[in-house]
């Protein structure tokens, strides 16, 4: 055990900081501190001594340098049992500090605010705090480092129970959350620098199309029952780098605690709904759409949606690029749905959601999309750009000898909206503003189109058939067309585009080539 005898308190979230203060003065232990923090112990009655009366040099360069002094971290550092360690502190005044109170200036929250200039995000980098935190941690044998005021409960029920002394095991488990905490503000200030960097092109200046080196500062919000299946754990964390928007940022306005195969259709559906401009809905299950759809009016693209698929929608994950009215909160109610997500409630509409005493409720604020998406394979990460390219009409080719009409285009766009967000090999049966068939993940794209059509609960006729990629052979260009579809989108880019545009106009069908294509694996 360590007994604590003096400490060093420097934080910028003061909560709970005055009573844990207290505490620490009641058992006669001696308390430096700066700044803020020092007024406000001094305001609550608590004896503290200025750092800068401390080391004899005052504060400088507008509190930039407080802390960056030798009786400071020569006093975190020193090895209490090295004999030259203890001379020649001795021999320069330096007293031996046993605990560091230390949370850093809020820079993840200045980064994340709009408006902000740079100038001013770039003065909420905290230097001394880190360095601090850092020598405590690095000397946690002899020295305990608190960061997180969540702390202060158990840290004081331990010192209670042991004459203002801790562990060490307490001590290195404070030291690992200390280099944690450091760490991920490192991540959250090098990933805006790196977003700051980049330039409209998606490059950064030096010519790199993605970072040599790439952060990604995480931190934990809240642990899950269990991860896909329940011999599994499972955490949610939230990008410390970036604005607290999106699915890890929503708040749970009822229903039960989420899952995470919840999180992971939530994130799904969420995206895919942002692809719209009018109102739109989105049912999801098992991380693809059974059903999508536009519309003027937010009940009927929920309609349209479900009625895509109604049987796959039962359990689903549903969401919304609108806030929910009443209306269309009656409708979600009438079918077993398990999430929904939308940016906004009325007040009438929650209440009949709640009604629902299951029914997960998630209010999502946008945030700034992520640029980057990454997945874990075994040793490493993949990392690439995020499929943001959106197809206007006028990057439309049409390839067959009947050009599209003006109702095929509405439908193709419709669909090729849609198939970016299916797991591939994907295809999509449209109309203007709604799916009508969705083939999904088949391991061939034959199968898909005859999937998708044989899910459809309407009429095919007159559609429009989305495929996420080039199709290899024609013969899933003749079974759309003998299932009705009308016209097709798709990428072009095969050998055999020439068979899959015969085929096209033998069927008197329209194609068009994107030049795009939207594989998700």
């Amino acid at each position: 055990m360590r007994q604590i005898r003096r400490a060093l308190l420097s934080v910028s979230d003061k909560t709970g900081l005055v009573e844990f203060a207290l505490f620490l003065h009641g058992h006669q232990v001696e308390l430096i501190s700066t700044g803020g923090t020092a007024k406000l112990l001094r305001d609550s009655g608590i004896p503290v001594i200025e750092a800068a009366d401390y080391t004899g040099f005052p504060e400088i360069l507008d509190g930039r340098v407080k802390t960056l002094h030798p009786k400071i971290h020569g006093g975190l550092l020193a090895i209490r049992d090295r004999a030259s360690h203890q001379s020649q502190a001795q021999e320069h005044g330096i007293k031996e500090i046993d605990l560091v109170v230390a949370n850093l200036y809020p820079f993840r929250e200045a980064a994340a605010r709009e408006g902000v200039p740079f100038e001013e995000v770039l003065e909420q980098i905290d230097i001394g705090g880190p360095s601090m935190i850092r020598s405590a941690a690095k000397n946690h044998a002899f020295v305990a480092v608190i960061t997180d005021p969540l702390d202060y409960g158990w840290v004081r029920q331990e010192l209670e129970s042991n004459q203002c002394s801790l562990g060490a095991k307490t001590r290195l488990l404070l030291a690992q959350k200390a280099f944690g905490c450091t760490a991920a503000y490192d991540g959250a200030i090098a990933a805006y620098l790196a977003n700051r960097a980049r330039s409209d092109s998606g490059e950064d200046p030096s010519g790199n199309p993605l970072p040599e080196v790439d952060i990604l500062p995480l931190e934990k919000l809240r642990d899950l029952r269990y991860g896909e299946n329940p011999h599994q754990r499972g955490a949610l964390y939230r990008d410390a780098g970036a604005a607290q928007g999106g699915i890890a940022g929503a708040e749970v306005l009822h229903g039960k605690e989420l899952s995470y195969n919840n999180l992971l259709d939530a994130d799904a559906a969420w995206n895919l709904v942002l692809e719209f401009d009018l109102p739109a809905g989105a049912v999801i299950k098992h991380a693809n759409p059974c059903g999508v759809a536009q519309n003027d009016n937010l009940k009927l693209a929920y309609i349209h949606a479900r009625d895509c698929d109604p049987v796959s929608a039962y359990g689903s994950v549903v969401a919304f690029n609108r806030a929910v009215d009443a209306e269309t909160a009656q409708e979600l109610v009438s079918t077993f749905v398990e999430v929904v997500v939308a940016p906004g409630y009325t007040d009438e509409a929650l209440a009949i959601l709640k009604q629902r005493k299951n029914l997960r409720i998630l209010l999502v604020r946008s945030g700034e999309p992520a640029s980057l998406q990454r997945r874990q394979i075994s040793g490493g990460f993949l990392v690439q750009d995020k499929d943001a390219h959106r197809t206007r009409r006028e990057d439309l080719r049409t390839v067959s000898k009947r050009p599209p009409t003006e109702d095929e285009i509405e439908a193709m766009l419709f669909g090729w909206r849609v198939v970016k967000h299916v797991k591939s090999n994907a295809i999509v049966f449209s109309s203007q503003g709604r799916t009508l068939g969705i083939g999904a993940g088949q391991m061939s794209r034959v199968d898909s189109v005859k999937w998708g059509a044989q899910r459809a609960t309407l009429p095919l006729q007159g559609c429009a058939l989305a495929s996420d990629a080039f199709f290899p052979f024609a013969d899933g260009i003749a079974i759309a067309a003998k299932y009705g579809a009308t016209a097709v989108i798709q990428p072009g880019g095969s050998v055999r585009d020439a068979e899959a545009i015969e085929a096209a106009d033998a069927h008197g069908m329209s194609m068009v080539f994107t030049g795009i294509r939207h594989f998700k694996h």
